[in-house]
């Protein structure tokens, strides 16, 4: 294809996706199939790889996310992004009515929006294209978050129009879309999210814009900062026009004549909030008529033409029928009241967190007992108050176990922390998650076994700890989906090779708490085989320089596991090495000893963890900052300021070549 042409197709291409796009995203009214669509983006993605000099900004390939950023710069705001005033009862709508009517002095009309819960941006277009978003910050200077924003597939790259214009907007992610993000954290083994609205600027606050795509983003515009060329009479008629070239507005604009009515629409959405797919905390009234606002102005920090009217809480009193623990994937002990139904919220609630035990302590929270429950966030019911005075004298205090409920291992509450945790490592609760930390990269490195087989090894009943991975056959691993006879076998030769790892990475695989890779290989160089790290006394353990009490405390009480030391016992049956068996390299592993390291920029044909493994692998130390403590610094394309300060420091500095002849002349 000829560039000419290239070209051409792009431009169709794009102005068919967009088209797509605002049917799918802003409409919700899809025009062709998801097999369609994405026929039309591999078309776009291959045609701009052979032609990348002709990918522009408001290309779609461009809401896939770029290269992280170091961190955002700041932007001074066109105009300052305002905070509302709020009003949380009629009497103060009422207020807020006669001040506006005293200002203009004539009848006035209001419209109403939803309030939605989320993260207030400034978006702004230039020839119909968008150049630079922003957060709120202290409303005068925010956060350059561009790339970010335009991961958002319901925000326009471009406009219906060539219009230059600024616009204010709230991103938010939607309810179901929040709790099918948080099924695939709890997946994953990782942290699940408090609430949609902090999941949303979590994710809008991320400096690798391709974590941010990965998220559920949605926006609604509700204004029209400044626009060239052009004015309008009334909010409503702004709020039309922005639809018009392709933004997603609020779907609730109300037009009232009177405070009564928007009185009686604040009180039916209050009732009414929770039927949205979309967490709303109150509704945004605004005068509507432009040239009353001018008349009205603004103070220093909120303008005097609109008001948040905030929802009152919804309140319910139950009964704590039970508390039951529920183990996660990290091994924590949850205690979880057990209620008696009661609906709240838009939903019946027949659980609540109550977090840890200083929680139940703190309110003094006992099976039996009459509580006012609400849901923080409109999300997560929780214990508000426990009303004592209906107690009966049958209540039972209640204490987290000394034994996890599910395997029967110990549960310990770590010093200084709030959490109590299981100390099993074949607990059938954590079971996924210490699998997938067992086989990963740093660990016994077992490619191949992703958590889609681990899922179903696990959901077929073929592993029920660590061990069990080494008696897998062939035929079980075929009978998986999408596994073959070779990829079968492959992956075998993968779990065979795992037997013959360093007793670092074995050590790293066992998943005990506070071990990471550094401290693995700590442990690794002091005791030369499980045996050995298993029998150590704390003293032992806590005498190696970087560990100190915590780690070692989670290091005996591992090793005190019968559980544990059986699941060891079975994978040096099974032929896991247990020995340190890389005795020739003990001498070159000594050659840093003592050295400090600190990497910057992007060094030629080393990953940044590569790279420190080798450092590590020689003794040596990476830490993350310059110090006066710091040995060399290792500079590579484009590093940041860490390069300055070794250079004030007169610090040693070595570029790529220099780091390979160090490297090359302690192996030799």
């Amino acid at each position: 294809m000829k560039e000419r042409d290239a070209k051409k197709r792009l431009d169709e291409l794009k102005e068919r996706i967009r088209y797509h796009n605002y049917r799918y995203y802003v409409l919700d009214d899809p025009e062709i199939e998801d097999y369609e669509y994405d026929k039309l983006m591999r078309e776009l993605l291959d045609i701009e790889s052979k032609f990348p000099h002709l990918v522009t900004l408001d290309s779609p390939s461009q809401r896939v996310g770029g290269e992280p950023s170091k961190e955002f710069s700041t932007v001074n705001h066109t105009s300052p992004m305002l905070s509302l005033n709020n009003a949380f009862n009629e009497g103060e709508l009422r207020d807020f009515d006669r001040r506006v009517r005293s200002g203009v002095g004539q009848q006035v009309e209001y419209v109403l929006e939803y309030k939605i819960d989320g993260l207030s941006v400034a978006l702004i277009y230039e020839n119909g294209v968008l150049t630079r978003g922003a957060t709120r910050g202290d409303g005068y200077i925010g956060e350059d978050i561009t790339a970010n924003l335009r991961t958002i597939k319901s925000l326009p790259l471009k406009l219906k129009g060539d219009y230059t214009l600024e616009v204010r907007g709230e991103v938010f992610i939607p309810k179901s879309a929040f709790v099918k993000l948080n099924e695939e954290r709890k997946d994953e083994g990782l942290p699940l999210f408090a609430n949609a609205r902090n999941a949303a600027a979590g994710s809008l606050r991320q400096l690798d814009p391709r974590v941010t795509a990965k998220r559920p983003l949605d926006i609604f515009i509700f204004n029209l900062q400044n626009a060239e060329g052009f004015t309008f009479d009334t909010h409503l008629e702004s709020l039309e026009f922005l639809y018009d070239i392709g933004f997603k507005v609020s779907p609730y604009r109300k037009l009232c004549t009177s405070i009564d009515e928007v009185i009686e629409q604040c009180n039916i959405w209050s009732a009414k909030r929770h039927q949205l797919d979309y967490d709303i905390d109150g509704l945004v009234i605004k005068v509507n008529s432009i040239e009353q606002r001018n008349s009205l102005s603004t103070t220093s920090r909120s303008p005097r033409w609109a008001v948040a009217y905030k929802f009152p809480p919804e309140l319910k009193t139950t009964v704590i029928k039970d508390i039951i623990v529920q183990v996660g994937r990290t091994g924590a002990l949850t205690p979880t009241a057990i209620l008696e139904p009661v609906k709240i919220a838009g939903s019946v609630v027949g659980r609540a967190t109550l977090h840890n035990q200083d929680y139940i302590d703190s309110k003094d929270i006992r099976i039996g007992d009459r509580v006012v429950i609400r849901k923080a966030g409109d999300i997560i019911p929780e214990v508000v108050e426990v009303l004592k005075e209906k107690r009966t004298g049958h209540e039972k205090p209640y204490k987290i176990p000394d034994k996890c409920p599910v395997c029967g291992s110990d549960s310990v509450r770590p010093e200084g922390e709030a959490v109590v945790r299981c100390t099993g490592i074949a607990c059938p609760a954590q079971l996924k998650r210490r699998l997938l930390h067992f086989v990963s990269r740093d660990a016994m490195d077992i490619e191949g076994m992703g958590p889609a087989i681990i899922n179903q090894l696990i959901d077929k009943g073929l592993v029920k700890d660590p061990a069990d991975l080494y008696r897998l056959t062939k035929e079980q691993l075929m009978h998986l989906d999408r596994m073959g006879e070779k990829s079968s076998e492959n992956l075998l030769t993968a779990i065979e090779n795992s037997k013959t790892v360093a007793l670092d990475k074995l050590i790293y695989a066992l998943g005990i708490r506070y071990v990471g890779v550094r401290t693995a290989q700590l442990l690794a160089q002091r005791f030369k085989s499980i045996w050995d790290l298993a029998r150590a006394d704390y003293h032992e353990t806590v005498s190696i320089d970087e560990i100190g009490d915590k780690i070692a405390d989670s290091i005996q009480a591992f090793f005190k596991q019968h559980q544990n030391m059986e699941t060891i016992n079975r994978l040096h049956e099974y032929g896991v090495a247990m020995e340190d068996r890389d005795t020739g390299h003990k001498a070159v592993k000594k050659a840093l000893e003592g050295k400090t390291f600190v990497l910057t920029g992007t060094l030629e044909g080393y990953t940044r963890n590569q790279a420190k493994e080798l450092i590590e692998g020689l003794g040596g130390r990476v830490a993350g900052s310059v110090s006066k403590n710091t040995d060399y610094v290792v500079a590579g394309d484009k590093p940041g300021s860490k390069l300055k300060k070794a250079q004030e420091l007169g610090i040693t500095i070595l570029d790529r070549q220099g780091f390979i002849k160090l490297i090359t002349s302690l192996d030799e």
